[in-house]
């Protein structure tokens, strides 16, 4: 593992968060391979990112006013990294959610994403929204 693809694979990491953060669907899919595959959260079918990304940033956009994800902790290990985060946001109603998880990232070789594995627990974030 050479110390400039470890910095490659946190810069793309750091970049799908800050395209979250932004809620921005084209930056965010252009971290992402053309056939990449997202399990968000695991245990769910999985999206074919290119297909779905414009649905999954339009959730989050007529959902929520602001998102700020933190990255607390990312451990590289070959070409994958694990991520340790917390979302803080506010709904559209001006709810105030956090939630947090461990996302797992698979990075090809021309340092996109290939893999996405998020887990963390959906039901969390919608009792919060509904309380």
């Amino acid at each position: 593992m050479s110390e400039n693809n470890s910095k490659a694979i946190e810069a793309v990491v750091a970049s799908y968060f800050a395209n979250i953060a932004t809620m921005n669907p084209t930056g965010w899919v252009e971290n992402f391979a053309e056939d990449a595959v997202s399990y968000d959260p695991v245990g769910h079918p999985p999206t074919k990112v290119h297909e779905g990304f414009r649905e999954f940033i339009g959730q989050l956009q007529a959902a929520f006013e602001k998102l700020e994800p933190t990255t607390e902790h990312i451990f590289v290990a070959g070409n994958e990294a694990a991520v340790k985060w917390t979302m803080e946001g506010v709904s559209k109603t001006g709810k105030s959610v956090t939630f947090e998880g461990i996302t797992v990232f698979e990075i090809n070789d021309a340092g996109k994403i290939q893999t996405t594995r998020a887990y963390w627990n959906p039901t969390v974030l919608l009792a919060q929204l509904r309380s």
